[in-house]
This record gives C-alpha cells, structure tokens and sequence, in this order.
C-alpha cells in the first residue's frame, strides 16, 4: 500500500489508471480465443489405417489463458476499487469551499464565450476594390440588352460596440484566469482518503500479481 491519503490531481490520475487496467482485462475477457480452448483432431486413420489421429491445441492469444476466472475476478476487484476512489473524490470535493465541477464548467463556459468575443474584438472595418467584380446590362446603340463588368468598392464595417466587447473579454479572461488557479489549488491542496493498492506506474501483469497475492494472503 503507497498510503492512505492523495490529493485531486493524483486521484484523478489513480481513477485513469484504474481505468486503463479494465480495459485491458476486458480486453483479454472479449476476446474468444482467450476464453475458449479449442482442440483440432486431424482424422489420419479415416484416410490412412495405419495412421493415429492426431489432436492439436489451438494456441492462446495471451499469456493469462490459464488464469481467465481470476482475470475476471480482478475485474470486477478493480470496480470496486474504482467505486471507492469515485466515493472518495466526492468526499474530498464535498469538503471544498467551492463546487469544482460547476466551476469547471462554468470556465469552459467563459473561455467558449472569450474565444468568440477575441475574434469580435480583432476584427476591423476595411474597404478593397474588386477589380471586375460586378456585373450590369445596358442597351446598346442597336436597342440590344448586352452585359457588362465594373469594379466592386466593398466597404466591411463592424456591427457592434467594440468597447462593450473587449470589456467583456477583459472581464472574462480575468475571470477565467481566477477560477482556472483557484481549481489548480484545490487539486493540489485538497486531501483524498483513499488507499492505492498498487502504484500508480504499475504494469498490468504487476497489478494482476499482486492482486492474486493479496487474494491468496
């Protein structure tokens, strides 16, 4: 055991870890050829009578196809592993002097709205001349309707107030920025009690053989 207590950050790190293990148990549970034994008996005699059948064994696509009901027991051992840790990071949360989840999704929020409003604010009013870019029709000398080209001034002007615009970027950067170093300081400072029962940077067999040991202890 590396101790009884972490902070946020390393949780969140721990919960992806125990993730990861799952998947690849559940990986070795899919996958038929790991939960199934499959014997191919070559029927010689039936074409030669003095030869012997010969029975082969198809070969396993892992190396644990001898432990299949243990690796499932490790599964459902790391749910509940991964159920405690979630009960532990909601104590640890609960504990704070602000709610981390809606704030981390009130500062999406904002830094979504900021990156809009920063677009807003660096556009600017301009005027270009397309050369030939426009066309009309006129009558000529002979009463004919034909077409004819001019050029095009586009003049792009702002449709908005941009003082009202980059005040509210302002403000909401400002925001963003307070919010995003109050929650880095709530993640390292805060206390999770939750005991790890294998490092952080464990292998899955190295997690798997100390499963099986604590198990057989």
């Amino acid at each position: 055991m590396e101790g009884t207590t972490m902070n946020l950050k390393e949780a969140f790190r721990y919960q992806n870890k125990l993730q990861s293990l799952l998947d690849e148990a559940q990986g070795i549970l899919d996958c038929d050829a790991n939960v199934t034994k499959v014997a191919n008996t070559y029927l010689r005699h039936k074409v030669m009578p003095e030869a012997e059948d010969e029975t082969v064994m198809d070969v396993a696509q892992t190396e644990y196809a001898e432990q299949i009901t243990d690796i499932a027991r490790f599964m459902l051992y790391l749910l509940e592993e991964k159920s405690r840790l979630f009960a532990a990071i909601r104590k640890a949360k609960d504990s704070l002097d602000m709610d981390m989840d809606s704030e981390v999704s009130l500062n999406a929020a904002r830094q979504s709205i900021a990156r809009t409003f920063k677009r807003m604010n660096d556009l600017r009013s301009s005027e270009q001349l397309l050369s030939g870019g426009g066309t009309g029709y006129r009558f000529n000398a002979e009463g004919n309707q034909i077409s004819y080209c001019c050029d095009v001034k586009r003049v792009t002007t702002i449709n908005y107030d941009r003082k009202v615009i980059h005040a509210a970027l302002s403000k909401l950067n400002r925001q963003a920025d307070e919010t995003s170093n109050r929650l880095d300081l709530c993640l390292v400072t805060s206390k999770v009690d939750y005991t790890v029962p294998f490092d952080v940077n464990a292998s899955f067999a190295e997690a798997f053989e100390i499963y099986l040991e604590n198990v057989q202890n």
